[in-house]
């Protein structure tokens, strides 16, 4: 299990291929927010698992590429 604590406001987060998927807006329960105002998010919050997390280092990597992770992403409320 990934160590929440790791990730942090403003972190990129990068898909299995290297692709920018997002930037941390903050981490919510099991889930990170990412902030609406990125390019990918195109004025929306998106919400991912903290399941998707395969390891935090500069960055947060998740185990999708970035097409998928795009159509998995849940749209916050």
């Amino acid at each position: 299990m990934i160590d929440s604590s790791k990730i942090t406001e403003h972190m990129d987060v990068v898909g299995s291929d290297g692709k920018h998927v997002g930037r941390v807006d903050h981490v919510k329960g099991a889930e990170i927010e990412l902030a609406k105002l990125d390019l990918q998010a195109m004025g929306k919050h998106h919400m991912i698992p903290l399941s998707w997390v395969e390891y935090v280092d500069d960055q947060v990597h998740l185990s999708l590429d970035r097409e998928e992770a795009e159509n998995r992403w849940s749209t916050a409320h």
